[in-house]
């Protein structure tokens, strides 16, 4: 019998799972899959925007789109369309009841645990096709599963320690290629938002003094754009901002010597925290 058996929702960055349904199944097959979920959700920000991995009688399918991942486990038999349509009803369904501040934040294991009631409802509708045929339309998701196909992740991949960078980096039918020149960061946070308004009065501190302001706007653009080394240039452009704070010191006074340096370790503290998730999908959220 083809059928849903459990759902995820899991953060990108770190692998946090924020709910999840309940299984009450214990048979030898979920137990393994379970193991396989984690080793997904560890590899999450790696992987592209949706994939499916196919474990014997079973499959692992998941989509992720700002920087939350969702994930279902069904039986090897369940048709695709339906599969990711339900991941589709899970994500447009918690984005609306959650705000991106709590997801980015949380840090409790399943501190969401109540979409876990939409989670089962959402799995008994699609698990009785015949009904759920009549009550929606699943023409859009079968032409965008047909245009842009689920990478397929074989258990070599999955397995491979540290070789996993390497292995998604190539272009699959369609859904790009994860690379620095196309990776997207984490939304904003408030902290963040605040950390780049203060980093450009900064900046215009200096040029109205007659300084150069060039690590203030360096810090406005790494907190901003994705680069390769990025967290290397963060705390060396936080050093050279330490220096030229040194060689100010008989120009400017002690408290605004420590603003200057107190918002560069702040906005160094925020461009570490922001981190790059994998290529968020358009689902017309």
């Amino acid at each position: 019998m083809s059928m849903i058996l459990s759902a995820s929702v899991i953060r990108v960055r770190d692998g946090l799972p924020l709910s999840a349904s309940t299984d009450y199944e214990q048979s030898t097959g979920m137990q393994e899959c379970r193991k396989y979920f984690k080793m997904l959700s560890r590899k999450l920000a790696q992987l592209p925007d949706r994939c499916t991995l196919k474990t014997g009688h079973y499959n692992i399918n998941f989509i992720s789109s700002l920087g939350v991942s969702y994930m279902m486990l069904c039986t090897d038999n369940y048709p695709n369309v339906l599969a990711f349509s339900f991941l589709d009803e899970l994500q447009k369904e918690f984005i609306t009841t959650y705000n991106m501040m709590k997801t980015n934040t949380a840090v409790r294991p399943y501190c969401f645990i109540e979409f876990d009631n939409f989670i089962q409802r959402t799995k008994q509708r699609y698990n009785n096709p015949r009904s759920l045929s009549t009550k929606i339309n699943l023409s859009d998701m079968q032409t965008e599963i047909k245009l842009r196909p689920p990478y397929q992740i074989s258990m070599c991949e999955l397995g491979s320690a540290n070789g996993v960078t390497s292995a998604f980096s190539v272009d699959y039918k369609g859904a790009g290629k994860i690379s620095s020149a196309h990776q997207r960061l984490e939304p904003a946070t408030l902290s963040g938002i605040v950390g780049f308004i203060l980093s450009l009065l900064c900046g215009a501190l200096n040029l109205i003094r007659g300084f150069h302001a060039i690590e203030s706007l360096l810090q406005c653009y790494l907190l901003v754009y994705y680069t390769g080394w990025r967290n290397v240039k963060s705390f060396l452009t936080f050093g050279l901002i330490c220096l030229c704070n040194m060689y100010l010191y008989e120009l400017r006074n002690l408290w605004q010597l420590f603003f200057h340096v107190t918002v560069g370790a702040f906005v160094t503290l925020q461009i570490w925290l922001r981190q790059a998730q994998g290529k968020a999908p358009d689902y017309d959220v």
